[in-house]
């Protein structure tokens, strides 16, 4: 069935704004009120830095990150090195939000992927949903969330997830019930990971959205694009 941008975005995990793809194909595809399955081939706006065209200072924040994570800089790092302090900074909170956050990782994952289907970002998806799986999160979830609908079948907790991240997405804020609920079973600091972790992924999927990066290697798109 066909969704329409109304309805995708009333179910909180539409984007305002979605990728370029092409006019004619694009206006075949909305007067058919079908979900765009194509997208443009588009050249990454900021590839990978050369080591012999790196700055001291990208050098440096360059090793620092192959110490911390154990692999070289990947996916948005590569455009935040053209910040060396930036990409570390935002390396560290990742390295919270990642592995050290008191929500279960399995809905840490879950917050994950409704950004990265908020803000249609394919790299985001490719690159957690695997992640996601693993940690325990059920496929028909997943497959939902990326088709634009509403999940069946969540649990309370993965519910509460959902209901807080949407709000946040689409309202700007959160509602009183909501937000009790969040409260009462994850406490404050639960609270601000769960903000945390939906703004952190925002910030990612913005830079990534807008320097076009690629996806990762041999991934094909994972998210059709909707139609405005």
């Amino acid at each position: 069935m066909a969704v329409s941008r109304r309805d995708f975005i009333k179910t909180g995990v539409g984007s305002a704004c979605t990728l370029a793809v092409g006019s004619t194909a694009l206006a075949a595809q909305t007067a058919q009120s079908a979900p765009v399955q194509a997208h443009a081939q588009v050249a990454d706006r900021m590839p990978e830095i050369p080591a012999d065209k790196m700055t001291p200072e990208q050098k440096k924040a360059a090793d620092e990150f192959l110490a911390g994570r154990g692999t070289p800089v990947f996916g948005p790092f590569v455009p935040l090195l053209r910040s060396p302090e930036v990409m570390l900074r935002a390396k560290a909170m990742g390295d919270y939000l990642r592995y050290k956050s008191v929500l279960p990782p399995a809905l840490n994952e879950f917050a994950i992927l409704i950004t990265a289907r908020h803000w249609g970002q394919g790299y985001e998806w490719a690159t957690h949903h695997p992640i996601a799986m693993k940690a325990g999160l059920k496929p028909e979830i997943a497959q939902a969330l990326a088709e634009g609908r509403r999940p069946q079948g969540m649990s309370a907790d993965e519910e509460m997830i959902y209901e807080f991240s949407i709000e946040l997405h689409q309202n700007q804020c959160v509602s009183d019930v909501t937000y009790a609920r969040v409260l009462a079973r994850f406490n404050e600091q639960g609270i601000i990971d769960l903000i945390g972790v939906n703004g952190y992924y925002t910030f990612l999927a913005m830079l990534l959205n807008a320097t076009r990066t690629a996806l990762p290697k041999g991934a094909t798109p994972p998210l059709s694009l909707f139609p405005h």
